[in-house]
């Protein structure tokens, strides 16, 4: 306890701290933006003074902030507002009519866009829409439509955009469909990296500076919507440092950053990945910044080489030989600078190749203090794990399978599917290992999402991934949201729980996590967010002390004005009335009238999926039988 007045004190709730000491309470105080007290009410409230702002939270749950361990939040903020989020809408149907209605606004040149955090199975429908259906739909109006990063569906207009014709070459690991007499029909497929799909994305207009500032702030207020307090952005293709900072420094400055960001620097050049880093480690300081917006080393591109990109539509792609030579040029200057780093890695193919270099590299130079880990691993082997741990490194997972785990199964076969990635198996064996989304292209920035895959092993789509002895209860789900990942930004101690010193970052969800059904914790959102004790967001009851209001999103036919964001809350008449309410999703999906329709599943098309079958290609096992769920 302390003594001292405190700021605020949030009082009369249920909190869940994650402090094994003192694991429940229902007050806490907050001062400068940390807590100072954490206990019952009578012992926190006898610590306000007359200037102390006292919120009665009426008897709810409370928990700490949830911290992604990988996501965009910089390149997604500064494109928010132009895009078209189908994340979390449940009906193809839905998600036409959004278009619609926004094709009816979007002024000439601009484009509408649906970038990502979306995949067919979340329809009932389990479709993706018809090229004829867009180009009806939106005639004059450049349509680009992202899947993950696997494929783009462009309609006329955006093929004249971007310039697009019978002459175009077909690109490097990519290509361009075309029809019987060579011209592009709209469909770009990654084969097997997503560079012509985020290429020709780049092609479209950009919104002006203020405009992104404002876009980036509706951004974080999406996630604090959705009870996301801090972030580590991993950087990205197209986002240039410094340029694409200018927004979030210029956020930071004016103090309107309401998620903490730790980021890391995205190599910007195949070939010139180690000039990049000689660069940046002259000129930029490890952790230099404050709490809100600091530097978190390299990562999560160290070199192109070793770039396996995560389409399980596609054969895993070896990595070139080359990859370790680059590889260890790049790791010896991170070394030699005390830059932790991040990779990306898909397959334990590549994460094997990595950890030869790494283990050279530390024979020379211990690595097992510079919190370095690997992104993903969705394939990752007990050997891999165990030489990460010998080394001191930690494993960063994402919920990506939660999107792609019917195309996993389609190419691997289900017994393999069951343990992608191993995230029990690395909690049992000791090794740093924490959650987040990969958002906003490959799946939705929604944690929740995140929490209901480990929770229930299931996809989006329904299709049941994980057998019991691979889930994780809800508090161990939690934690690896919360203080697991103060270690992958090198903050443990200071964050991640709800415990005198830490920051006060907190949620009160919109209904109780650890009483809600398994299959709602996807719909839940918070009704209150705080961050370092300012209250970045309020719903409902709470809504009256809201301390972040934000100007209408610009321009005027921003996308977010009428949908919000994720499942179209803004919307709740429309497209959300049937993706907000779990009862409603349900009812919806039972009468499924899609166009593949199977006498053998009937319209159970993910439980279909997630059948033991003696075969690896189950497509062509059940197509055998007479099966058409996936027939096209």
């Amino acid at each position: 306890m302390t003594t001292s007045s405190p700021d605020t004190i949030f009082h009369n709730g249920r909190f869940t701290t994650l402090s094994k000491a003192q694991p429940t309470a229902s007050a806490v105080a907050i001062r400068d933006g940390k807590f100072v007290a954490v206990g019952s009410d009578a012992e926190v409230l006898a610590l306000a003074s007359s200037g102390t702002r006292k919120i009665d939270l009426q008897g709810r749950s409370a928990l700490p902030g949830l911290f992604d361990n990988h996501t965009h939040v910089i390149r997604g903020g500064l494109n928010f507002n132009m895009e078209l989020r189908w994340d979390g809408v449940r009906s193809l149907a839905d998600a036409l009519e959004m278009l619609r209605q926004q094709v009816a606004i979007t002024p000439a040149p601009q484009w509408v866009r649906v970038v990502g955090g979306f995949t067919e199975h979340q329809f009932v429908e389990k479709r993706l829409p018809t090229l004829a259906e867009i180009n009806a739909i939106a005639p004059d109006t450049p349509v680009f439509l992202l899947h993950m990063y696997d494929r783009a569906l462009l309609n006329a207009a955006a093929l004249r955009a971007v310039g697009f014709h019978r002459d175009t070459p077909q690109p490097p690991g990519g290509e361009i469909v075309r029809d019987s007499q060579g011209n592009p029909q709209g469909l770009l497929l990654a084969k097997p990296n997503a560079t012509i799909l985020y290429s020709t994305l780049a092609k479209g207009p950009k919104l002006p500076f203020e405009y992104q500032v404002n876009s980036t702030r509706h951004f974080m207020r999406e996630l604090n919507r959705l009870g996301v307090t801090g972030v580590i952005d991993a950087g990205g293709g197209s986002q240039n440092y410094p340029d694409d900072y200018q927004v979030i420094e210029e956020l930071n400055q004016q103090g309107q950053i309401t998620v903490r960001l730790a980021y890391n620097l995205f190599t910007q050049k195949p070939k010139e990945e180690k000039d990049d880093f000689l660069q940046w480690t002259q000129s930029v300081k490890y952790k230099q910044g404050n709490d809100y917006f600091r530097h978190n080393g390299a990562g999560e591109m160290l070199v192109y080489s070793a770039a396996d990109f995560e389409d399980f539509r596609q054969p895993r792609p070896d990595m070139p030989p080359q990859m370790e030579t680059e590889l260890e040029d790049v790791v010896r200057v991170l070394v030699q600078n005390q830059w932790p780093w991040r990779l990306h890695a898909t397959y334990d193919e590549t994460i094997s190749r990595a950890l030869d270099v790494f283990e050279k590299v530390h024979q020379e130079t211990p690595i097992d203090g510079l919190n370095w880990f690997f992104d993903h691993a969705e394939t990752i082997s007990d050997r891999s794990i165990d030489r990460i741990a010998a080394l001191g490194g930690g494993i960063a997972v994402q919920h990506r399978m939660a999107y792609q785990g019917e195309y996993f199964a389609e190419r691997y076969g289900h017994k393999a599917i069951e343990a992608t990635p191993p995230v029990k198996k690395i909690l049992e064996k000791g090794v740093k290992v924490s959650a987040g989304t990969d958002a906003t292209r490959v799946a939705s920035y929604n944690p929740w999402v995140s929490l209901s895959w480990m929770v229930t092993g299931k996809t989006v789509g329904g299709m049941q991934m994980y057998p019991e002895r691979n889930l994780l209860d809800r508090e161990t789900a939690l934690r690896m949201w919360t203080e697991n990942v103060a270690w992958f930004s090198n903050e443990e101690g200071a964050r991640g729980r709800i415990q005198v010193g830490q920051f006060a970052d907190l949620i009160v969800p919109s209904k109780d996590y650890f009483q809600v059904p398994e299959d709602e914790i996807s719909f839940l959102t918070s009704d209150l967010t705080v961050v370092g004790g300012r209250v970045v967001y309020g719903a409902g009851s709470f809504a009256r002390h809201d301390d972040n209001p934000l100007p209408p999103a610009m321009p005027d036919w921003s996308p977010v004005r009428r949908f919000g964001g994720y499942g179209a809350w803004g919307e709740p008449d429309g497209a959300g009335k049937n993706s907000l309410n779990p009862a409603r999703y349900r009812s919806l999906a039972a009468a499924c009238g899609c166009s593949s329709q199977c006498g053998m599943h009937g319209h159970q098309h993910a439980n279909a999926w997630g059948s033991q079958v003696p075969a690896s290609d189950m497509q062509g096992f059940f197509g055998a039988l007479g099966c058409s769920c996936w027939m096209s």
